[in-house]
């Protein structure tokens, strides 16, 4: 049987599809997650530094390694199964272990990752999580755990997939350093099941971790950002009175607006990987198909209430600045025009006054030319004189009268011969 020719990605694009699994687990169970993220330029760093610090962990179980270039591994290290992913801005760590903690939440259980080895780490802790996953078995002794291991005012409860599962967690920091949330699993629930939700909770802690970075830049430039809006203010009300001159004002504009501009190309990324995670953790929250719980609130409520404002001052921020850069370009080609015209007509100003200076030029010209054709003319005469007078004395012509004959005719000979000049010359 024939087949057609296939493209060189084809496969390859295919399993992209299949390459991250979700694990399967089984209550009761535990997972530890660790997000890293370099502090500078994350979307340009050393990729091949993220997998030898993963291969590092790896050779200390004996592990099997990744495929050159991969993005993702998914295996047995000793007794607990681990999942690594490297993302756009960040590598994630994910451990999983059979059984709970005698203590809930214990902060030792984070110690599946080496002490030396989390030193070695390639960038910062972005976030970190512990997840506890019981059997929802009495629901009437629920509540009293949630109270012992969150804060209540920010603590976000609530059925999930069906009512198949619950999901906690109050997104504060512990005292161990990490988040914590809480999974309780009805018996019978299927073990990939189990696996997604646990996954899904990791993803929406570090979604929107990442995008409240964009909240920090915003912070970082909104005192700048006031300082322009005044300046930019200032510099068009001096447009407007006229109280300054147009060269300067078009100097500070100019100046202005490449400083937007560089604030807008600094940030951009940021605000669009803000957009996107944002949309990622609404996604995720949305997949789970929340209902309440006791009439707490739900994960969407929760980041309806804190995480909600804050991508909206982010995106507020991002329309702010755009408007300010293009209203900066506008006074600036406003400005420009100005300038353009007020030089325009200096310009006419001056070729009208060139053109006088010409005038007056030629006419001055026109004087000397006939001034010269009549001291010309005089000494041609008296050339002329001395040459025809002795034929005058043979033939008996007088003096004066061939003065008078000679004089219009040198006269004449003297103002052509001038003119012949004065047109080769043009």
């Amino acid at each position: 049987m024939t087949r057609p020719k296939d493209h060189p990605l084809r496969y390859e694009l295919a399993n992209e599809l299949h390459a991250r699994p979700f694990p399967a687990l089984q209550s009761p169970c535990r997972a530890v997650f660790l997000a890293i993220k370099r502090e500078e330029n994350a979307v340009a760093r050393d990729r091949d530094a993220d997998r030898v610090h993963l291969i590092d962990l790896l050779d200390r179980f004996g592990a099997t390694h990744p495929k050159p270039g991969a993005t993702h591994w998914f295996g047995t290290t000793g007794k607990y199964q681990m999942k690594w992913e490297s993302h756009t801005e960040f590598v994630t760590y994910t451990i999983f272990g059979s059984g709970v903690a005698e203590r809930p939440f214990d902060a030792s259980t984070f110690n599946v990752f080496p002490k030396d080895w989390l030193d070695a780490i390639p960038g910062v802790r972005i976030t970190s999580a512990l997840i506890r996953v019981e059997e929802l078995t009495d629901e009437a002794g629920i509540p009293e755990k949630l109270d012992a291991w969150f804060v209540p005012e920010s603590l976000a409860v609530s059925y999930v997939v069906d009512s198949t599962a619950m999901i906690a967690g109050d997104f504060r920091i512990d005292e161990g350093g990490h988040m914590r949330f809480a999974v309780f699993i009805r018996p019978g629930t299927d073990a990939r099941r189990v696996g997604r939700i646990v996954q899904r909770v990791c993803e929406i802690e570090t979604y929107k971790t990442m995008s409240m970075l964009g909240l920090a830049r915003v912070r970082q430039l909104g005192g700048r950002m006031g300082e322009i809006d005044q300046e930019l203010t200032s510099l068009m009300g001096e447009m407007t009175g006229g109280t300054s001159s147009a060269d300067v004002t078009l100097k500070g504009l100019l100046a202005i607006s490449s400083e937007l501009e560089n604030m807008l190309a600094r940030s951009s990324f940021r605000f669009g990987a803000t957009g996107a995670y944002e949309r990622l953790v609404n996604q995720r929250i949305e997949v789970l198909r929340e209902e309440r719980f006791e009439g707490r609130q739900t994960l969407g409520e929760f980041m309806m209430r804190r995480f909600q404002p804050a991508m909206r001052t982010v995106k507020s921020a991002e329309a702010r600045l755009r408007a300010m850069a293009e209203r900066a370009l506008r006074a600036g080609n406003l400005l420009r025009t100005r300038v353009d015209v007020e030089r325009s007509a200096q310009n006419q100003n001056l070729l009208e006054s060139m053109d006088r200076r010409a005038d007056l030029q030629l006419r001055l010209q026109r004087t000397v030319e006939g001034l010269s054709v009549v001291a010309i003319s005089y000494y041609a005469v008296n050339l002329a004189l001395y040459v025809l007078g002795p034929v005058g004395r043979e033939v008996g012509v007088d003096k004066l009268i061939l003065t008078a004959l000679v004089t219009p005719a040198v006269i004449l000979g003297v103002w052509w011969l001038v003119r012949q000049i004065r047109k080769s010359v043009e």
